[in-house]
C-alpha cells in the first residue's frame, strides 16, 4: 500500500499511563485515558459510535472512573446533536456544521461522510482509533501519543482509500481539541509581517469561529500556527488554567477556534483547504500533520515552560539533549553581496578576536550573484570572488578556532539565471499566465520529483566537497501561480503538500547523510517558524529586525510559543535601517543576549571600545548560555505593559538565574519598579553578580531564595534605551 506522508516526523518513543476508566477498560465502556506530567487526556466512544472529548485537564487519580460518553443534546432542528458533540475528527456529512476534520468528494458526486467506531489498539506510548464511514471502504486511524514529562498530546490521522476508485480530499485537519464548556475564554495569538513578526493579540472567545491561517504556501508570518486558551478572570504569567495548540507544518495551514451553538470551545487544526485538495488513488493513505496540544494550570508563563520543555526535551534534533547554540557572527551586514576571499578573511580574524565560534558568509559567494537580480539556481562558487574554492576561507576560519557556515536559498530562482534558461518548467506556474516575481525570483515547484533531487544534489555535493558545519537556509518569498502542469489536472492542487513533503525529506536526508551539520530555518526573517520545521532544523531565525528595542517585542512573543534555544538574536549596527535608532552597544547586547546570541555588525567599523565591550559581552553570555537557551524562562515585566521589560531565566538544575532588565525611558525622577523574581528555592542561599548596569548600593551581595522572590531588588536604572544584567548563583 502506498502512502503518502504529510510530515515526515519521528519523535523518541517515551512512556505514558494508557488506561481505561477506573484503570482498566471494562467491557463495553470504551473510555481510553492517558496521563503524562500532570495531565490527563480522556476519550471515549460514545453511544452513537463517535469518538468524544471526555476529560482534559490536570492530571487526576488514577483510581477516577469515568462513564463512557454521550452524544451532545440537540438544540433544535437547526442544530442536530452531531453539532453540540465534542468530537474528536468528525466527517463532515449527516448533518454537521461545526467545523469538519475530513471532508470528501467521491467520484460519482457524493460528499457525504459520516466515521463510526470500528477498532482500537493501545501500547505502552499510543492509541490508535479506527473509524470508517458508514458505507464506503475510507477509514480513518485517529492518533494519540501523549509525552510522559510534559503532559503534551501529539494528534495525527491517518486516511486510507480503499474504495476501488480514487477520491478527492477536499479538506483534512490533523484532530480536533475540545474544551470543557464556558463563557470566559480569551484566546491569545500571535500577528504580524516582515520585520514585526510576533505581535501577541488576544481576545474573548465568543459564538462564531476565528481562523488563523496561512495561504502563502508556507507557514508565513502573517499569523503563526499556535494558539493559547485561559480565562478571562483568572490567569497571570503563573496561575490559571492554560490550554495550548501548536501545527506541525510548514505549508499553508489553518487552525479553527469555534464556540458551538452549545456554547463549547473546539479547536481544529490542519493544512489550508483554500484552493487545495489532494487526489488519493484507490489503495493509497497519507498521514496528516502532528498537531501538538497541551494544558498547565500555572498560567500562560507555566504554558510555555512547558512547551518549552517539550521542545527541547522531545522535538529538536538530538532531543533530549539538543547542542547548545555558539555565538555566531555573520557577514551580511559588513559586505552584503560583496564577499570574496580576501575580504571574509579579515572578517574572520576580527570575529575571532571577539569569542565568536562559528562564522558564516551570507549572499553572495555562488554563481553570477553580485545582487539579488541574478544568480539563485546556480549553486557554484564564483571564480572571480573564490578563485581556490571555498576552502583557504574555511581553512582561515578554521584555524582561528572557529566553525564554518553558508548561506543558501534551496528554493528559489531568479528568471536571470543558468538554471531557469534551462528550465523554465520547473517554478510553480499557470500556463500561459503571468509569472509574478518576488525580490526577482520565482518559486521553485519542490513538488516534482526533478526539482527535488536537484536541490537534494546540490546541496549534498556543496557539503561533500567543503568542510562546512552549518546552512543558514533562507526563503524570501511566498507563492504565486501555485500551478504544477506537468500532471494530470486531477493532481495539480496536490502541489500544496507534495512540496512541503519534499522539503522535509530534503532536510532529514542530508541530516542523514550529513549528521554534524546544522541548519537554521530562515524566511526572511520568522517565515517559517513551525513544530514541524524545527524537528529537523537546529535554529530559527526570529527576525529581519534587529532593532534592540523592538526586538523586546519581538522575542516575547515568540516565546510564548517557541524555547529561547532556537531564538536567534543578532547585534547589528546602530542606528538600524529599522528606525533610525541609536542604541549603546552594550544594550543590543543584553537584548540578543535573552537568546541564542549572533553578531551581524559590520566589525570594520568598530572602535577598539566596541571590541573591549563585545569581548565582555560574548564571554558573560558564554556563562548563562545554557541557563538562557534551555532553563525556565520567566516574563517579570512586559514591554506591552509600560516603559520596563525584564525577563528571568533559571537553570533545570537550580544554581543559576540570568536577569535582563530594560528601561525604555525614565519619568519625572520615578524609581525603576522593584523586581520579585521567581523559581527559586526559597531556603537556599543565592549570590548576586552584576554583568551590566547597577543595582542598588543597599542590595545584598548574597541572600535567600525567599528574600529575592518575596523582598525583590531594586535596580538604579535612568534614562532613555538603559539596560541592565545581573545573575544570581545558588551557593
Amino acid at each position: 500500500m502506498k502512502h503518502v506522508t504529510w510530515a515526515i516526523l519521528f519523535l523518541t518513543p517515551v512512556a505514558i499511563a494508557l488506561q481505561g476508566s477506573g484503570g482498566g477498560a471494562k467491557d463495553g465502556q470504551q473510555v481510553f485515558r492517558l496521563n503524562g506530567g500532570d495531565v490527563s487526556y480522556v476519550v471515549g466512544i460514545n453511544d452513537k459510535g463517535q469518538l468524544q472529548t471526555v476529560y482534559w485537564g490536570k492530571r487526576l487519580p488514577d483510581s477516577q472512573e469515568f462513564q463512557a460518553p454521550k452524544q451532545g443534546r440537540e438544540v433544535a432542528s437547526f442544530d442536530m446533536s452531531l453539532n453540540t458533540t465534542p468530537q474528536e475528527f468528525a466527517g463532515w456529512g449527516g448533518g454537521l456544521y461545526v467545523e469538519p476534520d475530513l471532508k470528501i468528494t467521491f467520484p460519482d458526486g457524493n460528499r457525504d461522510l459520516v466515521l463510526k467506531y470500528v477498532s482500537h489498539t493501545a501500547t505502552a506510548d499510543e492509541l490508535d482509533v479506527v473509524m470508517k464511514d458508514i458505507s464506503r471502504e475510507v477509514y480513518v486511524k485517529v492518533q494519540y501519543h501523549m509525552d510522559s514529562s510534559t503532559g503534551v498530546v501529539r494528534r495525527s490521522a491517518e486516511i486510507s482509500n480503499r474504495t476501488g476508485a480514487p477520491l478527492t480530499i477536499e479538506q483534512v485537519a490533523s484532530g480536533t481539541y475540545n474544551l470543557p464548556r464556558g463563557t470566559d475564554y480569551q484566546l491569545h495569538y500571535v500577528t504580524g509581517r516582515w520585520a514585526a513578526e510576533w505581535n501577541l493579540q488576544q481576545q474573548p472567545i465568543h459564538g462564531g469561529k476565528t481562523v488563523l491561517e496561512s495561504r502563502r504556501g508556507t507557514t508565513g508570518a502573517q499569523n503563526n500556527p499556535w494558539v493559547m486558551i485561559d480565562r478571562t478572570g483568572d490567569h497571570d504569567q503563573d496561575h490559571g488554567d492554560v490550554w495550548f495548540a501548536a501545527l506541525g507544518w510548514s505549508g499553508s495551514w489553518q487552525i479553527a477556534v469555534e464556540q458551538d451553538p452549545a456554547k463549547e470551545t473546539r479547536v481544529t487544526g490542519g493544512p489550508n483547504a483554500f484552493d487545495s485538495s489532494y487526489y488519493l488513488k484507490n489503495g493509497e493513505t497519507f498521514q496528516t500533520p502532528y498537531f501538538y496540544g497541551g494544558f498547565s494550570s500555572n498560567g500562560t508563563g507555566g504554558a510555555s515552560r512547558l512547551l518549552h520543555r517539550f521542545e527541547v526535551d522531545s522535538l529538536l534534533p538530538h532531543a533530549p539533549h539538543p547542542k547548545l547554540r555558539p555565538v555566531l557572527y555573520n557577514s551580511w551586514e559588513a559586505t552584503t553581496f560583496n564577499v570574496d576571499e580576501a575580504g571574509q578573511m579579515a572578517l574572520a580574524e576580527k570575529a575571532a578576536g571577539i569569542g565568536i565560534e562559528r562564522f558564516v558568509m551570507d549572499d553572495g559567494w555562488f554563481g553570477e550573484r553580485v545582487n539579488d537580480h541574478a544568480g539563485l539556481g546556480d549553486w557554484y562558487v564564483n571564480s572571480k570572488k573564490f578563485p581556490h574554492g571555498l576552502k583557504p576561507l574555511i581553512d582561515k576560519v578554521h584555524s582561528l578556532k572557529m566553525d564554518f557556515g553558508l548561506w543558501v536559498e534551496p528554493e528559489m530562482v531568479n528568471p536571470d539565471s543558468d538554471l531557469y534558461r534551462k528550465h523554465p518548467d520547473w517554478v510553480l506556474n499557470f500556463t500561459n499566465r503571468p509569472r509574478t516575481e518576488g525580490r526577482n525570483q520565482l518559486v521553485l515547484n519542490l513538488a516534482r520529483p526533478d526539482v527535488h533531487d536537484y536541490v537534494l544534489g546540490f546541496l549534498d555535493k556543496l557539503l561533500n566537497e567543503n568542510d562546512i558545519a552549518f546552512l543558514k537556509w533562507d526563503y524570501n518569498r511566498n507563492w504565486s501561480e501555485p500551478g504544477w502542469p506537468a500532471v494530470p489536472v486531477e493532481q495539480q492542487k496536490n502541489v500544496y503538500v507534495d512540496f512541503i513533503r519534499n522539503y522535509y525529506d530534503i532536510l532529514q536526508k542530508l541530516r542523514q547523510k550529513h549528521p554534524g551539520v546544522e541548519i537554521e530555518s530562515c524566511s526572511g526573517g520568522g517565515g517559517r517558524v513551525d513544530l514541524g520545521v524545527m524537528h529537523l532544523t537546529d535554529e530559527v531565525w526570529t527576525s529581519d529586525n534587529t532593532d534592540a528595542y523592538d526586538r523586546l517585542f519581538l522575542q516575547e512573543g515568540f516565546s510564548y510559543a517557541y524555547t529561547p534555544a532556537v531564538m536567534m538574536a543578532w547585534v547589528t549596527d546602530s542606528p538600524t535601517w529599522v528606525n533610525q535608532r541609536s542604541l549603546s552597544l552594550e544594550y543590543r547586547f543584553l537584548s540578543s543576549m535573552q537568546g541564542s546570541l549572533g553578531i551581524g555588525a559590520n566589525l570594520n567599523k568598530w572602535t577598539p571600545e566596541d571590541f573591549t565591550t563585545a569581548q565582555k559581552m560574548v564571554a558573560a553570555y558564554k556563562t548563562v548560555r545554557q541557563t538562557v537557551q534551555q532553563g525556565d524562562l520567566y516574563r517579570l515585566m512586559s514591554p506591552r505593559e509600560g516603559e520596563q521589560t525584564v525577563t528571568e531565566s533559571v537553570s533545570r538544575d537550580g544554581k543559576q538565574a540570568a536577569v535582563f532588565a530594560f528601561l525604555h525611558s525614565s519619568t519625572q525622577m520615578y524609581p525603576f519598579p522593584r523586581l520579585y523574581l521567581r523559581g527559586l528555592d526559597e531556603n537556599a542561599m543565592y549570590e548576586l553578580h552584576s554583568v551590566a548596569g547597577k543595582v542598588n548600593e543597599d542590595t545584598p551581595v548574597k541572600a535567600t531564595g525567599a528574600y529575592w522572590m518575596h523582598h525583590g531588588v531594586d535596580l538604579a536604572l535612568r534614562g532613555d534605551f538603559q539596560g541592565a544584567m545581573f545573575t544570581l548563583e545558588r551557593q
